[in-house]
């Protein structure tokens, strides 16, 4: 019996059991039926018998306020085009070309294909050059630019192989007797999670230069790859007058992009975020426990030591680890940065 059938023989059944308990409001309240329901299958059960009785569909939809298809494949194509461009700024290329829509038609358009957003433009931009195989505009790649930016600015990190990108970052340790405050520079390989820590007396940009300097910047020679960017919040030890700041002098010098958090946000760095809470929660917290601590130089030693088995014993199940420690992760890939720089090379030759 199929559904069309079932549905008759609730309703004639309906019928028959209000004809036999000689009561309306008892079958209905029996199959779950208004009275209006009832009167109205029984006017038409009357007029044409069950097959009166079949379920009426509405297979057309409501068109009322809905644009022309040739306006609304045009709003989606400007979607396509243009991704990162508003509503408003989307209607009005539209006038330039003749199709006269308001911002809010617009958005009703881009409402019904999931398009509403610039992420979900995005996607859209991405799987139609998936199945065409087509070569993006000058407009569609600044968009995919801007994305790209802000993932990197919110924490959301796109990294290719060592060296790509590092994250830096101050954490304020505390309160140390005969010392007083103490920091740590954190940096933060993307790629393989190869960390390094140091620690000073005070937060500054020459400090911050330091810490590259001295632990950073020697690790990647050594391995004969360069450090490309470097992704910071917007504190004053990282963001500056570029000819008098130190660290901003050191980027240049060393020809390192820097890339900043987004403004008027929440000023986290997602990826060093998560290592400050290991860090506090498995050597600073046993570690103060544990011994007095007197220099800043008796501090760094263990935490030397703690880095080192970070690296080389603790391992990781993030994106390119695969269960690998970050030291395994960043020897195994050298030859993709490798790869790349060759490609460089031979692209300015």
């Amino acid at each position: 019996m199929t559904t069309e059938q079932k549905i008759i023989k609730n309703k004639v059944g309906l019928l028959k059991l209000a004809e036999q308990l000689g009561s309306v409001s008892k079958a209905c309240k029996v199959f779950g039926y208004s009275r209006d329901s009832f009167y109205r299958f029984k006017e038409l059960y009357d007029k044409g018998g069950e097959l009166a009785l079949q379920e009426i569909s509405r297979r057309k939809p409501l068109l009322k306020n809905r644009v022309a298809p040739e306006v609304e494949e045009a709003v989606r194509e400007i979607a396509f085009q243009y991704p990162a461009y508003g509503q408003v700024r989307a209607s009005n290329e539209l006038r330039k070309i003749g199709i006269i829509i308001s911002p809010f038609g617009v958005r009703g358009v881009w409402l019904r294909h999931d398009l509403a957003t610039f992420k979900k433009r995005l996607k859209y931009l991405e799987a139609r050059m998936a199945q065409e195989k087509g070569i993006f505009t000058e407009a569609q790649l600044v968009a995919l630019e801007r994305a790209k930016d802000e993932k990197e600015s919110h924490g959301e990190i796109e990294t290719e192989h060592p060296g790509y990108l590092g994250s830096q970052d101050t954490f304020y340790v505390g309160n140390m007797k005969g010392v007083g405050k103490i920091y740590q520079q954190t940096f933060i390989d993307t790629y393989s999670k190869v960390a390094f820590a140091k620690l000073y007396d005070r937060k500054n940009s020459l400090v911050s230069a330091d810490m590259l300097n001295d632990r950073v910047i020697p690790f990647f020679d050594e391995h004969e790859i360069p450090l490309l960017r470097v992704l910071t919040d917007r504190g004053s030890e990282y963001c500056g007058n570029r000819e008098e700041h130190d660290y901003q002098l050191y980027l240049a010098l060393e020809n390192i992009d820097h890339t900043k958090t987004k403004a008027k946000s929440p000023q986290t760095n997602g990826i060093c975020e998560r290592f400050h809470r290991t860090i506090l929660n498995e050597f600073y917290n046993v570690a103060f426990r544990k011994k007095v601590y007197t220099s800043l130089e008796q501090l760094q030693a263990d935490l030397d030591e703690w880095i080192y088995d970070y690296n080389t014993q603790r391992t990781h199940q993030g994106k390119y680890c695969f269960g690998k420690t970050p030291l395994a992760t960043f020897k195994d890939s050298l030859s993709i940065a490798k790869d790349k720089m060759l490609d460089l090379k031979l692209q300015t030759a």
